[in-house]
């Protein structure tokens, strides 16, 4: 026979936990440098050059969309760049690299050189440490807001007290005295960030503030100067509140949108919050408390009740529940004895453990599930391209505008000078690329975090947004749709002696981890069975094994099998039938002469399927199911919880076609499994839904994967990517239309500069405000 392949699935566990816990390995390890063997699968369909490896760099100076554009393009300038991403809601640049001499330091040079600073994330920039420097950044920014509104106030107060039929005005001299501190001490960054930019070659928000302010500021002073002005009403207008307010309504903007982001980034910090700083240990026959990073592989770990794995672990003594919500977002404890595994993070309930380090630090499972859920909200979703587009045009289109609007008011309004100027600075301060760049960052950063919470994984932002147009969800039965944890449930010998049938066909499945072959063995195990020698082992996908046992070639496998092998079936068939019928899986085991019988094995279907099932349904999705099972178990599964298709007895490469299929007739497809075998079929789909019970490979070829394994997370998975991708839209909407409108409005006169400003300061806070009502999602 040909065409064989070993194949592995993973170990059985008590728990989702137990058996996700070790697979994050696949997905995340360094959270600044990843080699080419950790890069996420291409969505099907795309070809393009695996990345050698992944640099993530720390960005500062961004202050809009415009300048996101312009870091990016100065990163993919450089020889060997494969693809660079910049985030401006986390501030963070992922840099895909191919083989060449381009490395972290080239990279940082390049952003320094553009006028931004940069630095390679290590492991000092933390969630906790980025959230430190943040508060620093916000006190300091509060204390700058502060200080203007205190130069500021005078101004406006003049201002209000002539609108309510007052006279009285501050003279000339001290409005160009408030103002001189706020233009050019209080305002020096956007000097700074204006002079960047435009050294090199580009425009951003600093620049359109900078050339706003200074001509509100330079055309009251040269009244000032020349004496035009005498504080009262005869002399032409000054105009230093305008420049004033939107320096402080701008700053306090800036500060109000630092706070909005940093709470964005709130279910990360929850999470770094829910790890222990300290661990008991044995250490020479006696307790010692130690920091939890200075755990040490291997070392045992006592938890006493109530307190919080600092490690994951093997129990090596105790009974206890822990409390794994962190992990898997089911709140319900989970029991715990000798050999089970834990996970950092997870809260030990009334029993006293002794757990055997296994990972710990940085390899921790939530640990790997925070550098995920970080790699996720620094991804940038395809919407987010037409943004890039628009922003890399957006200042120098407005400039041009302002000019417009200059010259309109200059020959077609009577040759007012003063009314041409205070338009065109409308027109500059109102114009807002901050709200564009937010939009789609901040409401991903909130949806990959509250669905982390809820034990839903979204790797990137792409699987994201492609989730919440999926019509068709493709699901494998066994370990997605049943239990994946089978028994054996008949034995039917040919010449009667089941305890020697179940010895060769445990004997022949010590090679496999397939939960079938562990049926088998853990039956075996419970009847005291001593196991025979294996010789050789070789896998049929989709069909079964051929195994050497005491000198004696075996089959072991689907009665396809039997048949392709020309075997006498013994008569068996109407059992087999009966038994499958029930919704058993049949094996049979034969040797190069005759079939020797069959094992019936029982797989319970999990409660929530026909839920999710119903639910899914109810969201317009059309779920489908294809299995390598027998036709007759396969559809006693599929009728009991109401699926729309059932597609049986398929190799992996049949699953392939179907999908294919389904997205030839218009279907956006999902495909949910957790085997080695569905890993072709979870790329071949739009996106790939991994049961956090699976395989490595599974979770590695998912763009979601499912935490605790649970079919009730599926409509949760399309909820959250619906919800979160409507607050895009929302948030898109409402930037363009407030760009839209604000602009003629400014250009015609009817908003004055310091209202402008105000508008604009205010655009980029209710994009992110808007993003963070996501937190109210539940699944």
């Amino acid at each position: 026979m040909s065409g064989f392949s070993r194949f592995r699935q993973p170990p059985m566990g008590t728990s989702s936990a137990d058996r996700c816990h070790r697979r994050l390995t696949a997905e995340v390890r360094a959270p600044h440098i990843k080699t080419m063997n950790e890069i996420s699968p291409l969505p099907a369909g795309g070809v393009q050059p695996s990345p050698a490896a992944i640099v993530d760099l720390s960005i500062t100076g961004m202050t809009c969309a415009s300048c996101t554009a312009r870091v990016e393009k100065v990163l993919t300038r450089l020889p060997g760049v494969l693809k660079a991403e910049v985030n401006l809601a986390t501030e963070k640049a992922r840099v895909s690299l191919g083989e060449g001499e381009t490395g972290a330091p080239q990279l940082v040079a390049a952003v320094e050189k553009a006028g931004y600073g940069a630095h390679v994330v290590t492991s000092e920039d933390s969630p906790a440490a980025d959230d430190e420097r943040a508060a620093v950044r916000a006190r300091r920014d509060l204390a700058l807001v502060c200080l203007s509104a205190l130069f500021t106030l005078p101004l406006v107060g003049q201002m209000v007290f002539d609108l309510a039929g007052g006279h009285a005005m501050l003279p000339p001299l001290l409005q160009l005295a408030l103002a001189i501190p706020v233009q050019f001490v209080i305002g020096a960054r956007f000097y700074v960030g204006a002079w960047k930019a435009l050294r090199n070659g580009t425009g951003n928000m600093d620049l359109l503030v900078a050339l706003g302010t200074s001509a509100a500021f330079g055309l009251s002073a040269s009244q000032v100067i020349v004496g035009g002005n005498d504080g009262g009403h005869m002399g032409p207008p000054l105009y230093f509140e305008a420049s004033t307010v939107v320096v402080t309504l701008v700053l306090l903007g800036k500060w109000l949108e630092s706070r909005a982001k940093r709470s964005a980034a709130a279910a990360i910090r929850g999470l770094m919050a829910l790890r222990p700083e300290w661990a008991t240990v044995e250490r020479d026959g006696r307790l010692v408390k130690i920091a939890a990073e200075d755990v040490r592989s291997g070392e045992i770990v006592v938890l006493r009740a109530g307190e919080r794995a600092p490690v994951d672990g093997v129990v090596t003594e105790g009974d206890s529940q822990m409390d794994e919500s962190l992990l898997t977002g089911e709140s319900l404890p989970v029991d715990k004895g000798r050999g089970d595994e834990i996970v950092a993070g997870a809260i030990n309930g009334e029993g006293l453990l002794r757990v055997k380090a296994t990972a710990v630090g940085a390899e921790s499972t939530v640990a790997r599930i925070i550098r995920l859920v970080e790699g996720a909200q620094a991804s940038k979703a395809p919407v987010q391209r037409l943004v890039d587009r628009i922003a890399a045009i957006f200042v120098p289109v407005v400039i041009a505008l302002a000019a417009l609007t200059f010259a309109g008011w200059s020959y077609l309004g009577g040759g007012d000078q003063q009314a041409a100027i205070v338009a065109a600075i409308s027109v500059l301060v109102i114009a807002c690329p901050c709200a564009l760049g937010l939009a789609t960052p901040t409401a991903i950063m909130v949806g990959t975090g509250v669905a982390a919470k809820a034990g839903i994984l979204i790797k990137d932002a792409e699987a994201l947004e492609r989730a919440h147009d999926v019509t068709a969800i493709v699901f494998d039965k066994t370990g997605t749709l049943t239990e994946g944890r089978p028994s054996v449930s008949d034995i039917v010998a040919v010449d009667g002696d089941r305890t020697r049938l179940l010895t060769l066909a445990a004997s022949a499945q010590q090679g496999s981890e397939h939960p079938l072959a562990r049926a088998v063995l853990e039956a075996a195990e419970a009847e005291g069975i001593a196991l025979l020698p294996l010789g050789s082992f070789r896998a049929l996908p989709g069909r079964g094994l051929q195994a050497e046992v005491a000198d004696r070639s075996l089959l072991v496998g689907s009665q396809r099998l039997m048949r392709q092998s020309e075997l006498d079936l013994q008569g068996l068939e109407e059992r087999a039938v009966d038994l499958e019928i029930s919704g058993r899986t049949v094996m049979w085991l034969a040797d190069q002469e005759r079939v020797l019988g069959l094992i019936a094995v029982a797989d319970r279907v999990r409660p929530s399927a026909a839920g999710a099932v119903k639910r899914l349904r109810a969201l317009g999705v059309r779920t489908v199911m294809l299995t390598g099972d027998n036709r007759r178990t396969a559809e006693g599964v599929g009728e009991a919880l109401g699926l729309d298709e059932i597609h049986a007895e398929l190799m992996p490469e049949d699953k392939v076609s179907q999908i294919q299929r389904l997205r030839a007739d218009g279907k956006v497809v999902a495909m949910v499994g957790d085997g080695v075998n569905d890993a072709p079929a979870l790329a071949a789909a739009d996106i790939g839904i991994a049961m956090g019970t699976g395989t490595d490979i599974a979770m590695h070829s998912a763009g979601i994967t499912l935490m605790r394994g649970d079919p009730a997370l599926l409509p949760a998975a399309l909820s959250i990517s619906r919800a979160t991708y409507n607050k895009i839209r929302q948030n898109l909407f409402w930037a363009f239309v407030y760009n839209v409108v604000a602009i003629p409005l400014a250009a015609f006169g009817l908003l004055s500069p310091a209202l402008a400003g105000g508008a604009m300061a205010f655009s980029s806070v209710s994009v992110v405000s808007n993003s963070l009502l996501l937190r109210r999602w539940r699944p």
